[in-house]
């Protein structure tokens, strides 16, 4: 089965676009553009370090409720972006667990945090416990944790295929970290406005009610993900169950606002979602 919806990339106004739908049993089910091209992924970079958290959580190095950033804040804050750091500045704005502050701040201190457990760079820790385990050989974090990170459409399908049925993580741990924590927090949804509540798991935004989304119209509350600011993104929607990559080489703006929706209300159609 090859999903015709995907081939709608090709309309966008992007240089350079690929995408792939895989289901839960690792079944790539179709696949648009260039799948070997290196991409920057920006912000996708954010799940693929939570995973590495999570597997520190799991081998002991860390946990999640231990004391990480600003006082009083925990790895559990880092994670869902309610620690009160800045966005992109390491100052406090608010008392942890207040207000849901989207922090790339927040994720570099975390990736510090893991660094000094796990007695390696974070980057090394992400390429042994996630990257190298599911084979994703083209993925590299080259500086923040937070959004340097570079893949492939092939490497981030086989991680939306873990994120479905985990190998490398107990399933407990990673239905946690698609669990909203702390419910009912205010913030921003970057690109997308002040949303009320602002919903996230662990390193994972949670779709539930927010409208208009970045997902689609049609995407269930249950559909989680990250998207970039370079123009990509990563959503699994376990209703559907099906995940979809997609990344372009055009910064978000308006064009992708435009664009992603109806995309993937064509993929869920074909689907049968």
């Amino acid at each position: 089965m090859s999903l015709q919806s995907l081939a709608l990339i090709a309309n966008w106004p992007v240089p350079t676009a690929a995408a792939a739908v895989v289901r839960a049993d690792g079944t790539v089910v179709g696949t648009q553009g260039p799948g070997q091209h290196r991409f920057a992924i920006a912000s996708v970079t954010k799940p693929l370090a939570a995973y590495a958290a999570l597997v520190a959580y799991e081998e002991g190095a860390i946990e999640l409720d231990e004391p990480a950033g600003p006082p009083g804040s925990t790895v559990r804050h880092l994670l869902a972006h309610t620690s009160g750091l800045a966005f992109d500045e390491h100052r406090v704005t608010s008392a942890p667990g207040e207000r849901r502050l989207y922090s790339n701040a927040g994720f570099e201190v975390l990736g510090d945090h893991i660094a000094k457990a796990a007695e390696m760079p974070f980057a090394e820790y992400l390429r042994q416990a996630v990257l190298e385990p599911l084979g994703m050989t083209a993925t590299t974090l080259d500086g923040s944790p937070a959004k340097d990170g570079v893949s492939t459409v092939e490497d981030l399908v086989r991680f939306a295929a873990e994120l479905q049925a985990p190998r490398l993580l107990d399933p407990r741990t990673v239905a946690e970290a698609m669990t909203v924590q702390y419910p009912g927090t205010k913030g921003v949804l970057p690109g997308y406005g002040h949303r009320s509540p602002n919903d996230w798991g662990l390193g994972f935004e949670i779709r539930d009610s927010k409208s208009p989304h970045w997902t689609g119209s049609s995407s269930s509350p249950r559909t989680f993900g990250h998207f970039g600011q370079s123009g990509t993104f990563l959503w699994v929607d376990p209703v559907a169950g099906a995940a979809c990559v997609a990344l372009t080489d055009r910064a978000f703006g308006p064009w992708a606002i435009e664009a992603w929706t109806p995309f993937t209300d064509a993929v869920l159609a074909e689907l049968g979602a």
